[in-house]
């Protein structure tokens, strides 16, 4: 029986029978049918947490009674000042804060549905969001309430904009108790969308049940964090990855987790020397740049993680020849919420990804998507405790394939059952983590007046991974810099898909019909 008053998200999920297989074979995977995600925060407190340190922020703490208490002041806000009912999709656009943490375990707790944003989202790439997702409240960083504005424009659906200056007063004035509304383990819980790689972007609906899965697959069985580490990365909230990493796996266990007070990697070195950070979250890229700080500000670590792109083994050795830890590798998705293929300490092979993590099935299909056994190559299909359920959205119908999830990766499974990285099946550039939909770079330099065609693709680089690189034809007539055309994308669309180099080109390779030819702009020196 659901919990939710406002059955929007259930009602706009797949078909059952477009849904993946679901199992649930670990014991700790068997959840009451009446679960609110937010009781990890009440379980925490029951285990003789509550006085531990659950945020650490500049010069100051939140316990994880603090926690709790800001936590069911912002349920009491959404629902007593702004009228939220379970089921409500509440928007997220923040960057990594203590208020972030709080507001998210927040609208669980008030039975919301929370659809967190990359803060560099621009006012069209909100509108979408919030008009896909009928999103009615939006909780945002003071300095971003104009980006707000201007999409509500667009998205009228959208009646509440509260920033968090309002927040905070209004919180002063809230009780400190609010008991989680008794969802079902079953209800939407979150909305997560994807990159718009492939056109609009999806939105992935993960339950209540979801994230507990999350805590209890990969956490448990590969992370194994202790109440005593101290948690501390670069990913996004937004990012189902950072919410693991900096909100789920460290209140699973009453562990704290640290927000850096501004971006850049001698911060982080320096975040982790005055915190004494245990476990750290990052991109391939992440590690790279680490290496170039001090390394003693790195002492404290000794569970390293990297997601988001291919790890490849020269980093990974570098970084355990220089740390004396070996990174744990990952892949995830965002349709399956996080990592399901990994490894950890002895049994990591540098350069695989490794094996399923526990609680997850992981296989190969062939070019006519029958699965096959032993050595080879093919797509990557999963199946476990969670699975993908787009919102109203077509390309459901294509993730996932006979019950299995079909991630859009290119995998080769050696003699031992080990999954090694090949490519992405897809024309999606992973660079530094982010994934970025070469269609939308085009259509933003499309925008510009001297443009006249652009094709996008991804081309290696050391650092990062992969950078977006363009291929544009001009207008008759036209001249322009690169610069001019890349302060032109960061201002389009969000500043990290800019294209990083820029190639004029006469013409680009098409087919008869007319048709882009990606494959030759890679054949490219």
């Amino acid at each position: 029986m659901s919990g939710h008053a406002d059955t929007f998200v259930r009602d706009n999920l797949p078909p059952r029978d477009q849904w993946p297989e679901l199992r649930f074979t670990l014991p700790e995977l068997q959840l009451p049918q009446a679960y609110n995600a937010s009781a990890m925060l009440d379980a925490a407190i029951a285990g003789d947490h509550g006085g531990r340190n659950a945020v650490l922020f500049s010069s100051a703490t939140l316990t994880y009674e603090n926690l709790l208490q800001e936590a069911s002041r912002i349920a009491h806000v959404l629902t007593h000042d702004f009228g939220l009912v379970p089921g409500n999709r509440v928007l997220i656009h923040a960057s990594n804060t203590r208020h972030s943490i709080a507001v998210w375990w927040g609208v669980l707790r008030a039975g919301g549905v929370a659809v967190g944003t990359m803060p560099m989202l621009r006012a069209h790439e909100l509108a979408v969001i919030l008009n896909k997702a009928q999103i009615s409240h939006a909780i945002v960083d003071a300095h971003r309430t104009a980006e707000l504005e201007q999409a509500r424009a667009d998205a009228p659906v959208l009646k509440h904009i509260i920033s968090t200056d309002d927040l905070d007063r209004r919180m002063a004035a809230a009780p400190v108790a609010f008991a989680a509304v008794p969802t079902a383990a079953d209800d939407p819980a979150l909305i997560a969308f994807t990159s718009g790689t492939t056109g609009t972007p999806k939105g992935c609906v993960h339950f209540h049940r979801d994230i507990a899965a999350m805590a209890e697959t990969f956490s448990r069985h590969v992370l194994q964090p202790k109440a005593t580490d101290v948690f501390v990365g670069t990913p996004p909230l937004a990012f189902t990855f950072g919410l693991g990493a900096g909100v789920i796996f460290p209140a699973s266990v009453g562990a704290a987790t640290v927000i850096c007070d501004k971006p850049g990697f001698e911060v982080l070195a320096d975040t982790i020397a005055q915190h004494k950070g245990t476990t750290l979250f990052t991109s391939p890229t992440g590690y790279r740049a680490l290496m170039k700080q001090d390394l003693s500000k790195l002492a404290s670590l000794h569970t390293c993680v990297s997601a988001g792109e291919h790890l490849p083994q020269a980093t990974s050795d570098q970084w355990f020849e220089r740390t004396g830890v070996r990174i744990i590798d990952g892949i995830g998705a965002t349709e399956m919420i996080h990592i399901f293929i990994s490894a950890r300490g002895d049994e990591i092979r540098p350069g695989a990804t490794g094996k399923a993590v526990p609680g997850y099935e992981a296989i190969l299909l062939d070019k006519n998507d029958r699965p096959f056994e032993g050595e080879g190559e093919g797509r990557l299909a999963i199946r476990g405790p969670t699975g993908c359920r787009y919102l109203a959205d077509e390309r459901q119908k294509a993730y996932v394939v006979n019950g299995w999830n079909v991630t859009g990766d290119l995998y080769r499974r050696d003699a031992d059952g080990y999954f090694w990285y090949v490519s992405r099946a897809d024309d999606m550039i992973i660079s530094s983590g982010y994934n970025i939909g070469a269609p939308e770079v085009e259509n933003a330099l499309l925008t510009h007046d001297a443009v006249a065609e652009a094709a996008v693709i991804g081309v290696p680089d050391e650092q990062r991974g992969q950078i977006v690189k363009a291929f544009i034809v001009l207008r008759a007539g036209a001249d322009v810099s690169a610069e001019a055309l890349q302060d032109h994308v960061k201002q389009t669309i969000a500043p990290y898909k800019y294209p990083r180099a820029v190639e004029f080109v006469a013409e680009l390779p098409k087919t008869h019909t007319g048709k882009l030819q990606r494959f030759k702009l890679r054949e490219t020196p």
